[in-house]
C-alpha cells in the first residue's frame, strides 16, 4: 500500500467541486455510467484492431445498490487500469486541472461553464460520497489489481487487491446528506432518465418475468402453467433507431421508437424526419411532428440532446430555433461543446450550422410532402398550421420557403396557396385600393351571421383559427403586399370590400343628428362610437363591428408582442343602417320615450348577436322582450 497528496495548494478541492455541479447533482452517476460504458467500448476497439487479443465475454455495465452498506457502484468489464495509469487519469490529470481551473477562473463570473474543460467528471462522484473506491484489473497480460481510495481531502491510498474480473468498479459511500441515492426508484428514475440510449448493455436489479413452467405442469384448462423469474433489468437499448440507416426502418420501426420515448402520448406523430449528417459536423437523429394543440407552450422541451447516445438536456433553445422546439425527438451530436455537467450549451460556430441545417431540413421535408402528395399533406394542415405559421413569424429563411406550401383553408373545407387563393377571389373581393381582400372567421358560430351576409353576396370566407392568428395575417400582408385580411366582423361589408359605387341613404344629414345622441344615450360612449352608414335594406338595423387593426393589436397583446403600441382600448362601432325600416320606424316615432325605448330594444339585439349583453341588461331586455309578445 501506498499514500500520496494531490499536488494542489487548495486544502480542499471537493467543495469548490460541488458547489458549481451542484444544481445538477443528479448528474454523478451519468458521468459514471457513461465513463464505464466508454471503458466498455474502447475495450472493443481495441479487440477490433488487434491491440487487445484476449476474449471480451460479455461487455455490460452494472449498477449496483447496497442499501444497508450505503454503496453505490458502477461496475464494467471494460479495459480498466494499471496503478501507473491511475496515476495518470485521476491523481494528475484531474487534480492538476481542478487546480488550474481554480486559479485561472475562480471568482469570475460563468466560471461554472468553464470547469468542464478540465476533465473533472469522475469526481462528480464527490458530491454525493463521503468516500470513493476504485476497484480495477487492466486488460493488460499479468497486470495486478488495485484499489484507489479518497475521502475528498488531497490524500489518497493506493493497495494492491484481488480481483478476479477485468473492468472497474466505482464503489461511491453515499454521504449522509444524499442519502435520496439509496432509494432504488431514485436510481431508476436518473437511469431512465439519462442512460437509456447508452450503447453498451446497462443492468441494474432484477425485474420479474412470466415463462412456462419448464416441467411442463399443466393448469385446469391443460395449458402449460407460467411461473415468475427473476431476471436481470437491461435499462437501455444499446442500438435506437437513431442510430440504424433509414433505408434499414420501416414506418413501424419509427412508430415504435416514437412510444420508447413518449410512452405516456396517446397521440401519434403526423411524420417524422431523418438526420444523417457527417461534415462538415457530425449530426444525428429523428425529428417528429406531433399534432400540436391550441397551447403551443405545453409542447416545448420535447426534443432530447444526446451526445454519442448519452443524454445532455431536453432544453435545446441554443440548437434549433425557438419554433423548432415545438417539435418531438432525438438529436445526437459529438460536435456540440459541453461543460462538465453536460448541461449547458456554449454557442459556437458548429451550433449555428447545425440549427441551420435542421431548419432547412423541416422545410425541404415539408415542401417534398406538399409536392409529393398534396392531398395527404391536406388532410395534416389542420395539425401543421400552427407550426407552420410559428416558424413562418420567427425565421425568415423558413418563411421564404413556406410560402410555396403555406395553406388557406375556406369555409367550405377546401384549401388553397396564397397564391392560388389571390387568384381565385380577386375578380370580386378586390378593395377601391385595388387590394385583393381576404374575409376571414375565427369561429364559424359566433360570427354566423356575419359569414352568411358575405356568403350571401358571393364572397368567399377563409377559416382561420389558432393562437398565431392575429401575428400570421399580419406577417402575410407585409410578405404579399397586394391583399388585406379583414375579419368578417371587423366592419360592414361595403366598408371592408368599398367599391365605387354607393347606395343612397333614407337618412339626411340632419337625421343623422337628430339620432345620434339618442343612440349614444343607451351606450357607454367610451366602448361605442355611433356610425350612420347607407347599407341594403336587407341588412340588419344596427351592426356591432370592431376594427381590424384594433382587434387584432389587442389579440397580439395577449399572446405577446405590439406592447410597444400600448394598451388598446376595447372599443366598438356601432354602425346605424340608415336605410332600415326600423330606423325610419324610430324617426317617425313621436314621443322620444318610444325613440328612446325603440333604440334600446335595438341596441340589444344587436349586443345579444355578439355576445356582448350580460348581466342586468340582459336581464331587462328579456324582460322587456316578454312584454313585447
Amino acid at each position: 500500500m501506498r499514500t500520496g497528496q494531490i499536488n494542489v495548494q487548495t486544502e480542499n478541492i471537493f467543495p469548490i467541486i460541488k458547489k458549481f455541479l451542484y444544481s445538477d447533482h443528479e448528474i454523478f452517476l451519468r458521468e459514471l455510467v457513461s465513463n464505464a460504458v466508454d471503458a466498455s467500448q474502447k475495450l472493443r476497439f481495441l479487440s477490433s484492431n488487434g491491440e487487445f487479443k484476449g476474449e471480451l465475454g460479455e461487455l455490460r455495465v452494472d449498477v449496483i445498490l447496497d442499501k444497508e452498506a450505503k454503496t453505490l457502484t458502477i461496475r464494467d468489464r471494460g479495459i480498466g487500469m494499471t496503478e501507473e495509469e491511475i496515476d495518470k487519469y485521476i491523481n494528475q490529470i484531474a487534480f492538476s486541472g481542478a487546480e488550474e481551473f481554480l486559479q485561472k477562473y475562480k471568482g469570475q463570473e460563468g466560471a461554472e461553464q468553464i470547469i468542464g474543460h478540465f476533465g473533472l467528471g469522475f469526481y462528480s462522484a464527490f458530491m454525493v460520497s463521503e468516500k470513493v473506491q476504485i476497484r480495477t484489473l487492466s486488460r493488460h497480460e499479468g497486470a495486478k489489481a488495485v484499489q484507489w481510495e479518497s475521502n475528498g481531502s488531497p490524500e489518497f491510498t493506493i493497495t494492491e487487491i484481488e480481483k478476479e474480473d477485468r473492468g472497474t468498479d466505482i464503489v461511491l459511500f453515499i454521504a449522509e446528506d444524499s442519502i435520496e441515492f439509496l432509494e432504488k426508484t431514485r436510481i431508476s428514475e436518473i437511469l431512465n432518465k439519462y442512460c437509456k440510449f447508452l450503447p453498451s448493455p446497462v443492468f441494474f436489479g432484477n425485474k420479474t418475468e412470466y415463462i412456462d413452467d419448464p416441467s411442463g405442469e399443466k393448469d385446469e384448462k391443460g395449458n402449460v402453467k407460467r411461473i415468475s423469474v427473476d431476471v436481470p433489468n437491461q435499462i437501455n437499448n444499446p442500438e435506437p433507431a437513431w442510430t440504424k440507416a433509414p433505408v434499414d426502418l420501416s414506418v413501424d420501426d419509427y412508430d415504435k421508437f416514437y412510444r420508447e420515448l413518449y410512452p405516456t402520448s396517446f397521440d401519434s406523430p403526423l411524420f417524422h424526419i431523418h438526420l444523417n449528417v457527417d461534415y462538415p459536423f457530425n449530426l444525428t437523429g429523428i425529428l417528429y411532428f406531433p399534432k400540436i394543440k391550441e397551447n403551443v407552450e405545453v409542447q416545448r422541451n420535447k426534443i432530447n440532446l444526446y451526445s454519442n447516445q448519452v443524454f445532455i438536456t431536453d432544453s435545446v433553445a441554443e440548437i434549433v430555433p425557438e419554433f423548432l422546439t415545438l417539435l418531438h425527438g432525438v438529436i445526437d451530436s459529438p460536435d456540440i461543446p459541453l461543460n462538465v455537467s453536460r448541461s449547458y450549451l456554449q454557442s459556437d460556430g458548429n451550433v449555428k450550422k447545425i440549427s441551420a441545417h435542421i431548419t432547412k431540413k423541416v422545410a425541404d421535408k415539408l415542401a417534398e410532402m406538399f409536392k409529393k402528395d398534396r392531398a395527404d399533406f391536406e388532410s395534416k394542415w389542420d395539425d401543421l398550421q400552427v407550426f407552420v405559421q410559428y416558424g413562418s413569424l420567427s425565421d425568415d429563411k423558413f418563411a421564404e420557403k413556406a410560402k410555396g406550401f403555406t395553406l388557406l383553408k375556406n369555409d367550405e373545407g377546401k384549401y388553397f396557396t396564397i397564391e392560388e387563393y389571390q387568384e381565385k377571389i380577386k375578380a370580386l373581393q378586390t378593395n377601391k385600393d385595388g387590394k385583393i381582400v381576404f374575409l376571414y372567421t375565427n369561429s364559424p358560430e359566433e360570427q354566423f351571421s356575419f359569414v352568411k351576409k358575405a356568403k350571401d353576396r358571393g364572397y368567399d370566407v377563409l377559416h382561420l383559427e389558432g393562437p398565431l392568428t392575429p401575428h400570421f395575417v399580419s406577417k402575410m400582408e407585409q410578405t404579399f403586399e397586394n391583399i388585406t385580411f379583414a375579419r368578417v366582423d371587423a366592419d360592414t361589408l361595403d366598408k371592408l370590400i368599398q367599391k365605387d359605387e354607393e347606395i343612397p341613404s333614407k337618412l339626411s344629414k340632419e337625421d343623422e343628428e337628430k339620432l345620434k345622441p339618442l343612440f349614444e344615450q343607451v351606450v357607454n360612449k367610451e366602448k361605442f362610437i355611433v356610425q350612420f352608414e347607407s347599407m341594403s335594406s336587407d341588412d340588419a338595423p344596427i351592426v356591432i363591428t370592431q376594427p381590424e387593426f384594433i382587434r387584432r393589436m389587442m389579440e397580439q397583446q395577449k399572446l405577446g408582442g405590439a406592447g410597444f403600441f400600448g394598451a388598446f382600448p376595447e372599443t366598438y362601432n356601432m354602425v346605424v343602417n340608415g336605410n332600415h325600416a326600423k330606423i325610419s320606424e324610430v324617426l317617425a316615432a313621436e314621443k322620444e320615450e318610444d325613440k328612446t325605448s325603440k333604440i334600446k330594444q335595438l341596441t340589444d339585439l344587436a349586443l345579444l348577436s355578439q355576445g356582448m349583453l350580460k348581466g342586468e341588461a340582459l336581464s331587462h331586455f328579456i324582460d322587456r322582450s316578454i312584454e313585447l309578445v
